[in-house]
């Protein structure tokens, strides 16, 4: 799939939402901003209906054409993708502790199986804990393509979408249960991967739409604008619900960010209405997405240290140095090892083909 400047939007929004969110860790943004800040960790969820149609899209597009399900080309692209900027950004947090937004961290052993998100004790070790989110996209990446082999192998889409819907509810059973009994909310509803597939199943859902009812698909292009409105709404009742974390919230909330996330991302996916929005270095930052992701909290500790003995710069009178500094760390991760490892990738591919 080429590159869509309506997907490249809701990428940039989200990564820069959720950097926003993470301003706590150097003492926010100050009023009225943190109003907007604190629901930040909602750009998790948009990047989570993107990744599941995107990846869902890559996945079931060829199998809709009758192509063979390739598991290992998808795997090796997944691990050039995702492993060389994750473990470079894990040993500068091991290396070199001092540079760590927090000082309690978990077992490397935990990064590199990708169980940080289902083990973690936040309380003591929140250093990288961001990374909670990449585990739940592994997760994903490891699961998903049973369904699309159950797909294939019972030409089923009934099937799929029922897998898909027992998902979500079962995310909602497990979070209302762990409301009701008081469970920690971070370590028992927001990080486990069981409990946040909702983003990822609704992108998989359009992915399906899209690679196997294409007219259906069409048709829903064709309300793009209408799309478009009703998925700012259902965020809004969604932002409404999270108010608080009590039972409502946590139940019926994250579904209903997924809806209409879905509903932006549908509207973002063709050539209408979010479609049509070229927006000035929104494609820049989406290509620097995931190395912003994985350094940002790096970046603002290190300013933050550089700007303790200068109590004058503070709120913001800093915010400059700090998006400078974010924008410096996360281009020498992308362009020094991201980058490289995508054009090692396609290196391969294109030996691979030729051979």
């Amino acid at each position: 799939m080429h590159r869509l400047p309506g997907l490249d939007l809701l990428r940039a929004i989200a990564i820069v939402w959720v950097m926003l969110f993470h301003s706590w860790i150097i003492g926010g943004l100050g009023d009225p901003y943190d109003a907007v800040a604190g629901y930040g960790w909602m750009g998790v969820d948009l990047f989570f209906v993107l990744s599941g149609y995107l990846i869902g899209y890559q996945l079931l597009k060829p199998l809709s054409r009758g192509e063979p399900l390739r598991l290992g080309e998808f795997y090796r692209r997944r691990a050039y993708r995702i492993l060389p900027a994750f473990l470079t950004v894990l040993a500068i947090y091991v290396v070199f502790p001092a540079w760590r937004e927090a000082p309690g961290m978990q077992p490397v052993w935990q990064f590199l199986t990708f169980t940080v998100n289902l083990l973690i004790d936040y309380q003591h070790n929140q250093a990288f804990s961001h990374a909670w989110s990449l585990c739940v996209e592994e997760h994903f990446y490891l699961v998903f393509p049973v369904l699309a082999w159950l797909l294939v192998c019972r030409g089923s889409r009934s099937l799929v979408i029922g897998l898909c819907v027992l998902v979500v509810i079962g995310g909602m059973v497990i979070r209302g249960y762990a409301s009701l009994h008081g469970k920690d909310y971070l370590q028992s509803i927001y990080y486990p991967t069981y409990t946040r597939l909702d983003g990822l199943m609704a992108g998989v859902l359009l992915a399906a739409i899209q690679s196997y009812r294409p007219q259906r698909w069409a048709a829903m292009q064709s309300r793009a604008n209408t799309l478009a409105v009703a998925g700012l709404l259902t965020i809004g009742v969604a932002i409404w619900l999270f108010q608080d974390r009590g039972f409502v919230p946590v139940v019926f909330g994250f579904p209903l960010l997924a809806l209409g996330f879905a509903l932006l991302v549908t509207a973002a996916a063709g050539e209408k209405s979010l479609g049509r929005w070229r927006v000035p270095g929104a494609g820049w930052m989406a290509a620097m997405s995931y190395s912003l992701y994985l350094s940002h909290k790096l970046a603002m500790h290190a300013v933050e240290r550089m700007l303790s003995p200068r109590p004058q710069m503070h709120g913001w009178v800093a915010f400059p140095v700090y998006v400078a500094a974010i924008l410096f760390l996360g281009g020498l991760l992308h362009y020094g090892v991201e980058r490289p490892f995508l054009r090692l990738r396609d290196r391969h591919a294109a030996n691979r083909q030729k051979a």
